[in-house]
Parts: C-alpha cells; structure tokens; sequence
C-alpha cells in the first residue's frame, strides 16, 4: 500500500481493523529494517509516496497486489513519485488504484493514470478529449475504471445536509473587505470577514459560535475547515477551549492521529479545527457529525473530499454541512463560476467519464472576480452620491 504520508496510520489501523493480516509499517527512521522485515514476511507493507524512492526490488522479487490510495498524486508522469510507484508496479501482478479525482484539472491527467494501469487502453482514448467524445470514451475506459459514487456503495448512511449560511457583512467587515480588494491581494480578500481587526464583528465568527453551541445541545462533534492559517487562528481564538490542536501541514502523520484520538474521545461540542489540503484527505474522522467550511475552495473536489472525513462508512448520524458565505462579495462570485463548471462536470463525472475542462478557477477567473468587484462597489458609491446629491 502506498499512501500520503498524512494516513499512514490510519491504513495500518484500518487493516488490522478489517483483517487477521499483519501490518509492516516502511517510514521513518526503520523503514530499511521494516522493508527487509517484510520482503521475508509478506503479508502487508505500507508506506509513503515519499518512501517509495528508498524502495529498490530485486528484478526477480513479485508480489500479489500493489494499492496506490490517492492515487491522483502521481497524475504527473514526470514526477518523480510517479516514476517509483509505477516502476514497483512493474513487481506486482495486480494494480489497484483508489482515489475519489481521478481527474482535477483535465483529462490528460485521468489518462495518465490508465496509462500506468493499462497502457493500450490509454493509447485508445489519448484523442478523445472532447465533449462529443464522451461515449466512445466511456466505452473505452470501462474495463479499467470503475466509478460509483458514495450513495451507491454505502446505501446503510445516514442522510447528508448541506446549507449555505449567508453572512450579512457588518460596517468594520465591509471597510476591512473594501480595503483588501484595492489591494489586488487574492488571498486577503478570501479572508472575508475572519480579517476583521475585532472578531465580535465578524458575521461568520459570529454564526460558527451559534452552530457549535447548537452542535453541542444536540450532542455532536464539529470540524471546521479553512484553506488559511490566520482563519483557523481565529477560530481558535473565537471558541477558545472548545477547540483541540489545530491540524495543519506542519502536524507530522502520527500527531495527527493523536489529534484525532483525542478529539474521538472529547465530549459533545468539541471542535476540529484543520486546515482543509490537510485534514481534509485520507482521515476517518466519523465521531464528528457536523463540518464548517470557512470560505469557498476553488476546487468543489477539495470541499467534497473534506466533507467525506466525516460522511463515511461507519457515520451513525446525519452529517450537517455548514458553508460560511458573506453576501455580496467575492464569495458569491467564486461560487456562481464553480457551479457552472460543477454542472458541464457532472454531464460526465456522473457517468463515470471525464470532462474535458476544469472544474478549477484559473488566474484569469480570479482576477476578474476582484475587478469586478472593485467596479461594482464604485457604481454603487456613485449611486449613493447621487442620491445624496438629489
């Protein structure tokens, strides 16, 4: 099994958990020792796309099944990951590949994929990258892509609820917003209403208090997600010892497993604060049943991977899925973008076939959000003059 080093643990758990097979553990400091532990042993060896260039077979060495979980961090043939697990492949007489984006940004990537898996059927569909081509696509990849999306497996989960809470921005958010977009700095903007100098006037902050209070009268466990640092800082900062560490990319795979086990064991109205290109892949996180997401992601694949922490296998409760939106602003613009490329998408995703374009935001995208943002706000000070002029 390979993995990101983030879920390391959480595979050796998970296979002493569902299986009577033991597990070698290749990373750190022993992972020589534990490799040669079980090239004499067998049974199952997990370790890291990091690892995997420490890894060298004997040309004569074969094993049953390699397992590459999320397996679109080697969708880039040149990289150098990509080239240490498909040459371990070339040892193994089965390939099984497990990830929820198989494509993220456009088709070459998926193919890139099928090509380490089965490379003639890859050579079949490497001109059929267009919307008209759909079908014969769909055709072509069947016996090497197998798609069925979460409500088709696990038919025994509970419903999920996903709300969109619209934050009126008050007068020190919209003056902290205003000052931002003139800056023409992306990422400040996107830190609507958690950039406030005094987070009471924060909306958002103001809401996350309301639902975790509600959280806890209903006997749950909250997450809250957010791409930026300084927004978890704040969150920390708002609901203070109700929160546990924070999970982030400086947390190493093990601590963040004691995170977890911690807050497994916290009571009702605990919170997850994780920055969400962290916590938001390859975790179980089941005990909590509610999930915050603190701005819009670029990439619906990025919120819905986040979501699935919780809204997973062995998830007893509904999940309730909380999308904090400030009104009139740039949140509402990434979203507009999103859903329609979430729905040219979906003509596909839903059919087990990849799209040809991006369902992610470009720079050029971006950069007219903030412009037409700055325009809007002028006409409307115009407006505003006049009338007072009148």
């Amino acid at each position: 099994m390979v993995c990101p080093a983030s879920v390391l643990t959480n595979w050796c758990r998970e296979v002493t958990k569902h299986s009577t097979l033991s597990v070698t553990r290749i990373h750190g400091p022993g992972r020589d020792a534990a490799f040669a532990s079980w090239i004499s042993n067998g049974d199952v060896a997990v370790t890291t796309y990091e690892t995997t260039a420490r890894i060298s077979l004997d040309p004569d060495f074969k094993f049953d099944l390699l397992v590459v979980d999320e397996a679109h961090y080697i969708k880039n043939p040149a990289a150098a990951r990509t080239r240490n697990v498909k040459e371990i492949g070339t040892h193994a007489d089965r390939m099984l590949f497990m990830t929820g984006t198989a494509l993220e940004n456009n088709v070459d990537e998926m193919i890139s994929l099928i090509d380490i898996l089965q490379p003639d059927v890859a050579a079949s569909v490497g001109n059929m990258k267009f919307m008209s081509n759909a079908p014969q696509f769909r055709e072509r990849v069947a016996p090497v892509y197998y798609r069925r999306k979460r409500e088709q497996v696990l038919t025994e989960l509970p419903e999920l609820i996903e709300l969109r809470e619209w934050c009126d921005m008050t007068p020190q958010e919209e003056e902290a917003y205003v000052k931002t977009l003139y800056s023409g700095n992306l990422m400040a903007v996107r830190r609507v209403s958690w950039n406030v100098e005094d987070l009471k006037y924060s909306s958002k902050a103001n809401r996350l208090k309301e639902i975790v209070a509600d959280a806890k009268d209903d006997d749950r466990k909250v997450i809250v997600f957010s791409f930026f640092l300084d927004t978890l800082k704040a969150v920390c900062e708002v609901l203070q010892d109700a929160c546990v560490e924070t999970i982030n990319g400086s947390v190493s795979p093990a601590h963040r497993q004691e995170i977890i086990d911690e807050f497994d064991r916290a009571p009702a109205g605990t919170v997850l604060p994780a920055q969400i290109q962290s916590g938001g892949t390859g975790l179980n996180i089941q005990s909590a049943s509610v999930v915050v997401i603190c701005e819009p992601q670029y990439k619906p694949s990025t919120e819905n991977q986040a979501i699935s922490r919780a809204y997973r296998m062995g998830q007893s409760r509904n999940v309730l899925v909380y999308r904090l939106l400030s009104d009139e602003t740039v949140d509402e613009r990434i979203l507009e973008i999103l859903e329609r490329k979430q729905k040219e998408f979906e003509a596909f995703a839903d059919e087990s076939v990849a799209g040809a374009e991006s369902i992610e935001l470009d720079e050029r995208e971006l950069g007219d959000i903030i412009g037409a943002e700055i325009e809007r706000i002028r006409n409307e000070k115009n407006k505003s003059e006049v009338k007072d002029g009148v």
